[in-house]
């Protein structure tokens, strides 16, 4: 339930983390009806997969939202399909928290709460892929970000505004609980408890039979275990690179040009003065004056200044103007009117009143034009090397839109296309270890994989020096791999598999034996097979804790059974079946002042505070009302997996 608080903050379509991660992603909206048949709570047809009170989840909605999920957790598994993803519940997880999030902006809505437009032009505001190039929102921008990934200002404007209701609602709701002493005790005492036992574990292999299969049974469990055998989808990328030495007759910085940057940077080359300086800030007149009669009686300004309580500080060197934005025109006039070595008369600034002693001026001479005229022409080349190469680039995609092809881009840019031999997302070369597609390529590769075949594209390697043209000139579809190829491997994992089935007839043997009055290491004995040694459990859920996530199922299972009880679990893969005995539960020890006890108390109080959340959660589907269209859900199913 906390997680599902948690991505309640999210976009149902992902718009905001999307586009805030500066990674927009199409949405397709303009997805057709997927099913025209069946009705469900009165509503005819199949192009919504839910009501919420009175909000309809379209299927293109559900459809878009996949995808986009899809698409995010391919940039971290990038071999991950969508056949795997539907079958592992990835568009039921996707339905539950759209409709988790409707339920509570519907909720929020039936009780009067509102997200009006100011508010939700402030977060757009917020989101950075609007800025400008001021760092400031361009309205340019957003517009620009939003077209050109099919979206629009109220599609946006809808999903920010469902967030915001979201926020509103949900907020009061997630504050931690508190629970009372006696019972956050109690838990604490369980992080000490103590377990004491026994596993055994019945390997398939050793009870796998010896007679290989028939070629009827290889086919059966070959037909019925097709995701084991998978291989992932793999593309062949067509690629070529180009840089500055693409750009020719970049034409010679002119007379005129020269002249126009040398007025416009004139400040630059102008005479400078710099000064560092030593200043005092008193707080009134009179303590300004106090300290420079002590000055005029031969004490230095650092001494007289100590005698006050003060302290001088050194700053610069400085220019007039910035000494005038740090301190106040009137001071910064006063500090270049003395005299190197000399008090400037004393000034009021903003902090109180200015002594300043000027310790030296840095005087630079202004430059003639005819002195930096070199300087400004190869200024100016490059930044005419810089347009050339931006407006190329510019062209190469121009070209690309209008239909042109990798090949004919790159003859006109005379570079060499090169390509790859078959990979896979992660950049690995198909079937041939250690090898890697070209570095070049890295950026590019997310990209390669969600592209269409022949559907070149453009992209920027070093900003503004090198640049990759690539497409994909084949791509070959996750796909079992046929029998032929894996029979090996397909009747290892049948022998496994019997060898599982049996390996659970053991086990069930083996609880009984330990029923009786049998150690689990007698029992196994009796089985007259070779098995592992038995291993002993001694540890406390605190020694559980600091396994993090990764706790085994089978310790897991020791600590949720009773004392003295035996239990069996499967091991993973049909590698086969683990036998649990508890022998002793050692209660834990707790003192007053542990400070355990704050620890569990404030994990206790979030987990009551989720709890709360989700009693409010279901109060509001009850009150909301939820129906789905099972039909319309396993339509976009088929959708997805290109089965219409």
């Amino acid at each position: 339930m906390l997680q599902l608080f948690r991505t309640f903050m999210n976009s149902k379509t992902g718009v905001i983390v999307t586009l805030a991660a500066l990674a927009l992603i199409a949405l397709a909206f303009a997805v057709g009806d997927v099913a025209n048949t069946g009705s469900f709570g009165g509503v005819a047809g199949g192009d919504r997969v839910a009501i919420v009170g009175k909000h309809k989840i379209s299927t293109s909605e559900l459809n878009s939202a996949v995808r986009n999920e899809f698409d995010n957790m391919r940039r971290s598994n990038p071999t991950l399909t969508m056949e795997a993803f539907v079958a592992n519940g990835g568009v039921e997880k996707v339905l539950d928290r759209l409709i988790d999030r409707t339920v509570l902006a519907e909720f929020a809505k039936e009780e009067g709460l509102r997200s009006g437009e100011r508010l939700i032009g402030s977060q757009i505001a917020l989101i950075p892929a609007f800025t400008g190039p001021d760092g400031k929102f361009s309205q340019d921008a957003y517009r620009a970000a939003i077209a050109q990934q099919g979206l629009t200002d109220t599609q946006v404007r809808e999903d920010i505004e469902s967030g915001l209701l979201v926020r509103q609602v949900i907020s009061p709701v997630l504050s931690n609980g508190t629970l009372p002493p006696s019972l956050v005790k109690h838990y604490a005492a369980l992080l000490r408890e103590k377990r004491h036992g026994s596993i055994g574990l019945l390997l398939s292999d050793a009870y796998a039979p010896a007679k290989a299969p028939s070629d009827a049974q290889v086919s059966e469990f070959y037909n019925a275990n097709k995701a084991r055998y998978m291989r992932p989808e793999r593309r062949v990328i067509r690629y070529a690179t180009f840089d500055a030495s693409a750009v020719k007759n970049v034409p010679e910085p002119t007379d005129a040009e020269i002249a126009a940057r040398y007025k416009r940077d004139s400040a630059q080359y102008a005479p400078t003065e710099k000064r560092r300086l030593t200043q005092l800030v008193a707080s009134t007149d009179a303590v300004a004056k106090a300290i420079r009669d002590e000055i005029a009686k031969g004490k230095s300004l650092d001494v007289a200044a100590r005698e006050k309580g003060l302290q001088v500080a050194q700053v610069g060197p400085f220019t007039q103007a910035e000494y005038s934005a740090q301190t106040s025109s009137a001071v910064a006039q006063a500090a270049f009117g003395a005299q190197n070595g000399q008090l400037a008369p004393t000034t009021r600034g903003g902090l109180g009143f200015y002594i300043i002693r000027v310790d030296g001026i840095e005087r630079t001479p202004g430059r003639t034009i005819d002195q930096v005229r070199a300087e400004i022409r190869t200024a100016l080349l490059a930044e005419k090397h810089r347009q050339a190469i931006a407006d190329l680039s510019a062209g190469v995609e121009e070209e690309f839109d209008g239909g042109s092809s990798l090949a004919e881009v790159a003859k006109t840019l005379q570079v060499q296309v090169q390509t790859t031999p078959e990979v896979i997302g992660t950049g690995a070369v198909y079937m041939k270890p250690g090898e890697t597609a070209p570095p070049i390529l890295g950026r590019a590769l997310s990209t390669a994989f969600q592209m269409e075949e022949g559907q070149p594209q453009l992209a920027e390697i070093e900003p503004g020096k090198t640049f990759l043209i690539y497409d994909v000139s084949k791509i070959v579809p996750a796909a079992a791999a046929p029998l032929s190829e894996v029979r090996e491997m397909v009747v290892n994992g049948w022998r496994r598999a019997e060898g599982d089935k049996q390996a659970k007839l053991a086990a069930d043997r083996v609880m009984k034996a330990v029923a009786k009055g049998d150690t689990i290491a007698a029992a196994l004995a009796k089985e007259k097979v070779k098995l592992p040694p038995v291993d002993a459990i001694n540890m406390s859920r605190e020694d559980l804790a600091k396994l993090g996530g990764r706790v085994p199922p089978v310790l897991a299972l020791a600590f949720s059974m009773a004392e003295g009880t035996v239990k069996r679990l499967e091991a993973p893969n049909d590698n086969g079946w683990f036998v649990v005995k508890l022998d002793d539960i050692e209660p834990g020890q707790i003192a007053p002042n542990d400070p355990l006890l704050a620890q569990v108390g404030d994990q206790l109080g979030q987990t009551l505070g989720d709890e709360y959340a989700g009693q409010f959660a279901r109060a509001a589907t009850d009150a909301i009302g939820v129906e789905r269209n099972k039909a319309a859900i396993e339509a976009v199913k088929k959708q997805l997996l290109g089965r219409n």
